[in-house]
């Protein structure tokens, strides 16, 4: 949720913002909404203020007839007032919650995701002088994979992850927690990318894969119809990503300024109804309805959020480096960056089966918008009390990591090498 002076103070902006990110808003309604609540208000806080004035008589004295009509009327005028501040109240939090956050200036404005751009290559892209295969062929030729028997029991698009894949999943998942909870390495990537934040280690969760209606709607990223699957009878919904059910963790809570930045790494598994995507694009582990992902989730001080959103790319970069695997760093449009971030950021990796970069990795600043929501705030040391800022940031989703991997690293006699970096968590073997 913004904060509700933006709109007071710039109606147009607001509007003109949401549009951008494809939002169609009325700031007009909310202003008229906003007035007829502050005047809700000030009634009945002059209402409450004469009750009082009129039960401070009868501590005295015996109030006489008049007197005690006065006080019926006004406890039914009253009662009548608070009722209707309580509906314009709903109202106005109703029209607040279709607002999205607003982009950061620096955000290009664009149409939709074909106005993303790209800021930056790192990596050669491989040359391979074989006829190449795409990662499912090289899974399932393997019995690493096995779609067949998935759908049989489940549907399309599950798998059975097995043998050496599962090693590597694993493997990846290790190795990510030994980066990220050591300061020592969070302070190197805080001092190459001239950042002047903590360089606090992340601590490392296994949230639940289950979140309420409530507390889901609240988070802003719940999309029902695209994205997320529910469980009817519990009005309860699957996770699509562990920071989910991370941004979500404190809500209605009140953080000491000291505990800041709080940083999580989660690990959970996501479920995702993909609608909409169909071909080569749910082949194999492209496009699950049910993957693993480890997820950085971070409250911090507003001063400081835009920074652990810098740090959290250079996380990301950090991880893509480290593996050998090209990639891409995209500058995500208005249109894209969705409805509760300031700004996005996406990394891509190079896919030699597909002839292009494909996402693997997202960078999400949402400033105090969720915090806003969620109710999350913090206490400064003189007592304040003020919004966290939040960020997002994929480490590894445990589908597309894989593909990168497989598709890059396969040989001509049909192996697999395995990154150096991972080799250690694999009992030292080179090859998958």
């Amino acid at each position: 949720m913004i904060d509700l002076n933006l709109i007071r103070k710039n109606p147009k902006e607001v509007q003109d913002k949401a549009q951008s990110k494809g939002y169609e808003i009325n700031t007009g309604l909310i202003i008229e909404t906003d007035n007829k609540h502050l005047s809700l208000i000030k009634e009945v806080e002059n209402l409450r203020e004469e009750r009082n004035q009129l039960s401070g008589i009868g501590k005295n004295t015996k109030p006489d007839i008049e007197t005690i009509e006065k006080a019926k009327n006004l406890k039914s005028t009253l009662r009548s007032k608070e009722e209707e501040l309580a509906n314009i109240a709903k109202e106005l939090n109703t029209l607040l919650l279709k607002v999205p956050n607003m982009p950061l200036d620096e955000v290009p404005f664009g149409k939709d995701e074909s106005e993303n751009y790209v800021s930056k290559s790192v990596g050669e892209i491989p040359v391979f002088d074989f006829d190449i295969k795409n990662h499912a062929e090289i899974a399932e030729s393997k019995d690493w994979l096995d779609k067949k028997r998935a759908a049989k029991i489940a549907g399309s698009r599950f798998n059975y992850i097995k043998g050496p894949l599962v090693s590597l999943q694993f493997a990846i998942i290790q190795y990510v927690l030994d980066v990220l909870t050591k300061e020592e390495v969070i302070a190197k990537i805080v001092s190459d990318n001239n950042l002047n934040i903590s360089s606090k280690a992340f601590v490392p969760v296994i949230p639940p894969a289950l979140i309420k209606t409530d507390v889901y709607e609240a988070s802003g990223r719940l999309d029902a119809e695209e994205v997320t699957y529910k469980i009817d009878q519990d009005e309860l919904w699957l996770n699509a990503s562990a920071e989910h059910s991370l941004c979500t963790m404190y809500k209605d809570e009140i953080i000491s300024e000291d505990d800041l930045p709080i940083r999580y790494i989660g690990y959970s598994t996501s479920f995702r109804r993909e609608a909409g995507t169909y071909g080569k694009d749910t082949e194999g582990l492209f496009r699950s309805h049910q993957f693993d992902k480890l997820e950085m989730e971070v409250f911090s001080l507003p001063e400081n959020g835009y920074q652990e959103h810098l740090l959290l790319i250079a996380i990301e970069e950090y991880l893509m480096q480290s593996l050998k695997i090209p990639y891409q760093v995209l500058m995500k449009c208005t249109a894209d960056i969705g409805f509760p971030n300031a700004r996005g950021v996406d990394i891509e990796a190079w896919l030699p089966a597909q002839n292009k970069y494909r996402e693997t990795h997202s960078a999400d600043y949402i400033t105090d918008f969720q915090a806003r929501r969620l109710k999350t705030r913090f206490k400064k040391k003189n007592g304040d009390i003020g919004f966290v800022h939040t960020n997002d940031a994929t480490a590894f989703a445990l589908s597309r990591a894989p593909i990168a991997i497989i598709e890059n690293y396969q040989q001509k006699d049909g192996s697999v090498l395995i990154p150096d970096v991972l080799q250690t968590y694999m009992g030292n073997k080179k090859v998958l």
